[in-house]
């Protein structure tokens, strides 16, 4: 089993004289419906929340224990990029939209940002990426639950607009239920029509 996430990263930039440290990792890119969120957070040092691991490892209950830690006890940004951004803009380009207004949102303006394996354009402070920072870093890991549960958390309110496409079992990935859906029903607006699977369907 490999060791969980740290403060490694953290610490070498404070040790380079930042004050203010961000992680920030974004999720649902590869769904076929919703927006892509992010998240950005500030872990303090001394933080000793268990289970900050990358959200992928997590259930969903522990997610949620963790993010309502989260809350309480970090300072965080969240941020989205839309359905019609993601078809304008393509979904990288949208996910860096939306990690640029997370680390906006964040209540303390960031001097240094440890992203997950991306450099983040358009930026006007230093910006590391770290090729699965969401395993290794401890704020990128914490990022990743904030964003993966405030997700998760929209696509079922889409459940209730839409029960048809199952939204709350699968959050817009493209399930063998989610396409048999599609197949039925055609795409709903939250569906993101510049994706081959979604294309196909005209």
């Amino acid at each position: 089993m490999k060791p969980p996430p740290t403060f490694k990263e953290e610490r070498r930039a404070l040790a380079e004289g930042y004050l203010f440290i961000a992680g920030t990792d974004e999720v649902g890119c590869g769904a076929l419906a919703g927006p892509v969120f992010a998240a950005a957070v500030m872990l303090p040092l001394h933080s000793r929340i268990k289970l900050i691991r990358d959200s992928k490892l997590l259930s969903a209950k522990q997610r949620d224990e963790v993010f309502e830690l989260l809350m309480q006890k970090s300072l965080y940004g969240i941020g989205q990029a839309s359905v019609e951004e993601i078809d304008t803009l393509n979904i990288r380009q949208a996910s860096f939209l939306a990690t640029r207004r997370a680390i906006k949102n964040l209540k303390q303006r960031p001097d240094y940002i440890l992203s997950d394996g991306f450099t983040i354009p358009g930026l006007d402070i230093p910006c590391k990426k770290i090729i699965g920072g969401d395993r290794t870093v401890k704020s990128i890991a914490a990022a990743s639950i904030i964003a993966k549960v405030s997700r998760d958390r929209l696509m079922r309110k889409m459940h209730l607009e839409f029960p048809e496409y199952g939204f709350a079992s699968h959050v817009g990935y493209g399930t063998a239920f989610h396409r048999s859906a599609l197949k039925k029903y055609g795409p709903c607006p939250h569906h993101r029509m510049s994706f081959a699977p979604i294309r196909a369907l005209k």
